[in-house]
């Protein structure tokens, strides 16, 4: 089964500074980086580096012609992406602290003008059973979700960034969430924390199994059924942890596509999120699959 990713496609500006600046405030940056970024460019290479049939379909301005050449490298097709000439690639303007930390400033860009005849051109291209990975960073959310669930297929969502728009969307239709604890109290309206926000997740939208990350805490999963499974998540030298969400959710969803159990699924995806924020950048951060394994390996044989 083919999984499409109807996701951003990003150009990065990360400034590393002291501190995150405050109002009003002017501060120096002791370095500057450009890298590919964007959610949905994120999480396709992740899927295709963790051996994933996937195809991203974005659009781009001329200047990141070069992000179709990373995600084919990473074994993403591209016959999805298109270029439009009136239009910059969308960009992020990314503050990361001494301690790895990051705030973020999107601009949609190209992203923004994903319509719904370019989600329906898409979508013609799939068939029942095949699996749809979103975000909120792109145009037309709700019909992608409500389309794709039309035509029979898996929708996974990943709900950021939460706003007015998204709160709008068919979210009942929704097979798979993979979010964080704060868009998960948005989503649910709960104010709980860990398995019980999990829970609360779970009784708002029943049919769907929901990932929960906690960051250093681990993760959380709950299946439609109720059963929860957990993952405690590894220690490594936190270098940048821009795309750590985004590596869990690739190799989550690679591993859930290919029927492995929901505890070692979790199991893989903390690893190579591990491994991510270990290093600089968003996606020359995320790790191939032998990486992810041979850690574990090392992990089980009494490594760090």
């Amino acid at each position: 089964m083919r999984i499409v990713n109807i996701g951003s496609l990003n150009i990065d500006y990360v400034y590393d500074v002291d501190h995150f600046v405050e109002r009003g405030e002017t501060i120096a940056s002791t370095g500057r980086n450009i890298f590919p970024g964007g959610k949905g460019l994120n999480q396709s290479i992740a899927l295709g580096r963790a051996g994933a049939e996937v195809f991203h379909a974005g659009l781009i301005g001329s200047e990141g012609v070069y992000l179709c050449s990373l995600l084919a490298q990473s074994g993403v097709n591209t016959s999805h992406v298109h270029i439009l000439d009136s239009y910059p690639t969308g960009h992020a303007v990314i503050q990361r602290d001494v301690n790895g930390d990051n705030c973020i400033v999107l601009y949609g860009g190209a992203n923004a003008c994903v319509d719904e005849a370019f989600i329906e051109s898409v979508l013609q291209t799939c068939k029942k059973g095949d699996w749809i990975l979103l975000q909120n960073e792109t145009g037309a959310l709700a019909y992608a979700i409500s389309e794709a669930s039309r035509r029979g297929m898996k929708i996974v969502l990943n709900p950021s960034p939460v706003n007015e728009a998204l709160m709008e969307c068919p979210l009942s239709l929704v097979d798979c969430f993979v979010l964080n604890e704060g868009e998960a109290m948005h989503l649910s309206g709960s104010s709980r924390h860990g398995i019980d926000l999990l829970s609360d997740m779970h009784n708002k939208f029943p049919r769907a199994q929901v990932v929960l990350t906690l960051g250093e805490c681990g993760s959380m999963v709950i299946d439609h059924k109720g059963a929860v499974a957990q993952q405690k998540a590894y220690r490594v030298n936190v270098i940048d942890t821009t795309a750590a969400g985004d590596t869990f959710t690739g190799y989550f969803l690679a591993q859930m596509v290919e029927g492995v159990e929901l505890v070692n699924a979790l199991e893989i995806a903390s690893m190579a999120s591990a491994l991510a924020v270990s290093r600089s950048g968003a996606s020359p951060s995320i790790p191939v699959l032998s990486e992810v394994l041979e850690a574990l390996n090392g992990v089980a044989g009494g490594g760090d």
